[in-house]
């Protein structure tokens, strides 16, 4: 989807909520999301790219599977720590949850809009990518041609410790993965979105030939698909854990 067109489609989003806010057709589906999973899709529907809306629904934009895979590993993990690359409704969602939030965003003017309704845990890093004629570290998104993102990514090198839970949900994502895989405390979780897209597939795949090659280590790769907040269609959210090699007797 292209800018045009994504101004387009949320344009039009908010004027139908407009339109079902004075029907009082809003109300209803309120208390439907309070009531059930397919209720809050429904709702959710309407939330997109409506920071105060997020805010109201907390539900992070990848699959309900996947994210109940991820509420119950942070249950168990009372002082986790969460490094996310992408910050918007998982970051609120995600503050709820863990002790401490460390959150990288490339994009100033969505940094800003975040930054009143983030708690005090939640720390928001703001890396704008670098013009390059060659990027390093490109991302493969159109409208970020010429783009560097190679501080962004090694924003995370920056920050000390290890991350219970790693996030790998905005720019340069094939790269950002392979610092995630880095960053993870034993037995921590890696959650990639959007892996409908053949390049983080393969990035998911790289990442699991190359940490066994070098570490003897197996990489269980989880792929969820299903409803997603936002979105009116299926989208697939894969959940990574690396596991230290199997020591023989």
């Amino acid at each position: 989807m292209t800018d045009l067109h994504k101004r387009a489609y949320v344009s039009g989003v908010r004027g139908v909520r407009a339109g079902l806010t004075r029907t009082g057709v809003m109300d209803r589906l309120d208390r439907w999301a309070d009531e059930s999973r397919t209720g809050l899709w429904v709702r959710s529907w309407f939330a997109v790219y409506d920071l105060d809306e997020m805010a109201r629904l907390k539900v992070p934009w990848w699959t309900f599977d996947a994210a109940d895979v991820v509420a119950a590993h942070l249950v168990g993990r009372p002082g986790a720590r969460v490094l996310e690359w992408g910050s918007g409704s998982s970051t609120l969602w995600l503050a709820d949850r863990a002790a401490t939030v460390d959150s990288i965003e490339h994009d100033p003017s969505w940094a800003e809009a975040m930054r009143p309704r983030l708690p005090a845990h939640v720390t928001l890093h703001v890396v704008p990518p670098v013009p390059h004629p060659d990027p390093r570290t490109p991302s493969g998104k159109r409208g970020f041609e010429g783009l560097d993102f190679t501080n962004y990514v090694h924003c995370a090198d920056d920050l000390p410790g290890s991350f219970d839970l790693v996030v790998v949900d905005g720019r340069a994502r094939e790269a950002c993965l392979t610092r995630a895989a880095d960053r993870l405390a034993p037995d921590g979780l890696v959650v990639v979105d959007n892996v409908d897209r053949a390049r983080y597939r393969s990035a998911i795949a790289e990442l699991a030939d190359r940490l066994t090659d070098r570490r003897g280590s197996r990489v269980e790769v989880t792929w969820t698909r299903g409803l997603t907040p936002s979105l009116p269609y299926p989208t697939r959210t894969a959940l990574l854990r690396v596991r230290p090699p199997v020591v023989a007797p």
